[in-house]
């Protein structure tokens, strides 16, 4: 109680600043990917005759992007930013509903580098809930719609201001419209649905020879969310393929954002959407549907029934031959979804705010051996091909500059773990609140759209507990510290 009445004095002084504001350009975005994360959602739901009711809030969020120009779609006239569509030749390899399948591409014929970034959002593993995703999100199913150009942003960018050391660079964008974290690999001819997310990959790297990938010296192969677990469970098949194809001095490269996901502690094993189901339960289900195409060395480490553990970063890392570079906030929204913790703080409890610390921590033990990982301690999800994706730092370095310094450690041939100096790449924020790192996103009240800082969020949930006789874990003393210096 004491503690409670010291904020409420400190707020009634003003003698605790909020969040920094970081421009207010910056502050008028409002999707996960970018500036904001709002406290909670309506979310949508969708019934099916005597079937649970399905919340689509994972498929909305994979859309967002082209709503919110992460990846913007273009004005008629084409400029020098635009990645026109290229429809795959081999019409063989399909979307789910059989369209062909395809990607887009912005070419720099000067530049022997190369990034190939896959799409995320989420999956289906029944008929169900593969006729449901059709009908409500059809563009991550077929490429019937798909425009003819779009404009990359973030990592992907050809913008030196908004992409300082990638955007001249070769751009190749995939969409996802496998419905299967870009590992299946089984024909609509065999199934209601195709599921070739694994073929699709393989297909546009070798369609991109003539557009000079053979003579490529890097490739890095990118993705968010299910495209981030895609990267993990094809980068090696990636590599060797690419490998065959170029010169024996290429590079291949994986870089996972938001992909890194951990086997679940409490979600619902009897679901039919991600927002409430366990990812296990999914990928179980799925993995028969989509005839799933799993690393050989990670599928060597297991039974023919717990298979499905490759899927999982800590689990298929350890036995992957190329490097790869994570990206991962600590407090991802879908880790907490898939964990049945809804980021809605009006309503929260002390055992979810504690359980949300456990995760984070659990999250920073995972990554503890990967030499190259840029993990903020904060709510969102996704990060690399978010417009303002330069605002975030961690220890004070940009992901752009740590992703700029691992790549000069493994160009200089060095060993993984060998840290340049001055030029780190190993970042982890150590504090133990969630949200504590300053350039996270800021919090937004669902009810009246204002800004919310660490320390308002942590008033409401504890004078909410107290009347339960419940109290948040941590350390107050770094807390106050944390707030003292504009967290």
């Amino acid at each position: 109680m004491v503690v409670l009445e010291f904020f409420l004095v400190l707020l009634t002084m003003n003698q605790v600043m909020p969040q920094p504001k970081r421009g207010n350009k910056a502050s008028s975005k409002t999707s996960l990917q970018g500036r904001v994360l709002q406290l909670g959602n309506q979310e949508q739901s969708i019934s099916i005759p005597g079937m649970p009711s399905v919340n689509i809030s994972l498929l909305e969020q994979s859309l967002k992007p082209t709503r919110n120009s992460t990846l913007a779609l273009l004005p008629e006239q084409k400029t020098s930013e635009d990645m026109r569509l290229y429809l795959l030749k081999n019409t063989l390899v399909t979307c789910n509903d059989g369209t062909t399948a395809g990607y887009y591409i912005r070419e720099a014929k000067a530049s022997k580098r190369w990034i190939i970034f896959l799409e995320g959002g989420w999956c289906c593993y029944s008929k169900e809930t593969c006729d449901v995703r059709y009908k409500n999100a059809k563009r991550l199913m077929s490429s019937s719609d798909w425009p003819k150009t779009r404009r990359g942003t973030g990592i992907l960018s050809a913008r030196p201001e908004e992409n300082p050391h990638w955007w001249n660079l070769n751009a190749v964008f995939v969409p996802y419209c496998s419905s299967d974290v870009w590992s299946g690999n089984i024909s609509k001819s065999k199934n209601d649905y195709a599921f070739m997310g694994s073929a699709i990959i393989q297909e546009v790297i070798r369609e991109l020879v003539p557009k000079g990938i053979k003579q490529a010296k890097s490739v890095i192969l990118a993705g968010s969310s299910a495209g981030g677990t895609g990267v993990l469970i094809n980068i090696d098949r990636v590599a060797s393929l690419v490998e065959e194809m170029t010169s024996n001095t290429v590079q291949v490269r994986g870089l996972v954002d938001s992909g890194w996901f951990l086997e679940s502690k409490h979600g619902k094993s009897d679901c039919m959407d991600g927002a409430s189901c366990a990812l296990t339960d999914a990928i179980k289900k799925g993995l028969k549907l989509w005839n799933g195409a799993l690393p050989e060395k990670c599928r060597q480490h297991f039974k023919r029934e717990d298979e499905w553990q490759c899927f999982y970063g800590p689990k298929s890392y350890t036995s992957m031959k190329t490097p790869i570079f994570v990206v991962q906030w600590l407090y991802d929204v879908e880790q907490l979804r898939i964990e049945n913790i809804q980021p809605d703080f009006q309503f929260m409890t002390a055992h979810q705010w504690n359980n949300i610390q456990s995760i984070g921590r659990e999250l920073k033990k995972s990554l503890r051996e990967v030499p190259a990982v840029f993990a903020p301690g904060c709510f969102s999800h996704t990060l690399i091909i978010a417009s303002n994706w330069l605002e975030f730092q961690v220890k004070g370095v940009t992901l752009s500059r740590a992703l700029q310094c691992w790549t000069k450690s493994l160009q200089d041939r060095k060993s993984p773990k060998t840290v340049i100096r001055g030029c780190p790449f190993h970042l982890i924020d150590n504090c133990q609140w969630p949200h504590c790192n300053p350039t996270c996103p800021a919090l937004h009240d669902p009810v009246t759209g204002q800004e919310v800082t660490l320390l308002q969020m942590f008033l409401r949930l504890s004078i909410e507990n107290q009347r339960r006789g419940q109290e948040p874990k941590g350390d107050m003393n770094q807390l106050m510290a944390m707030l003292r210096n504009g967290g």
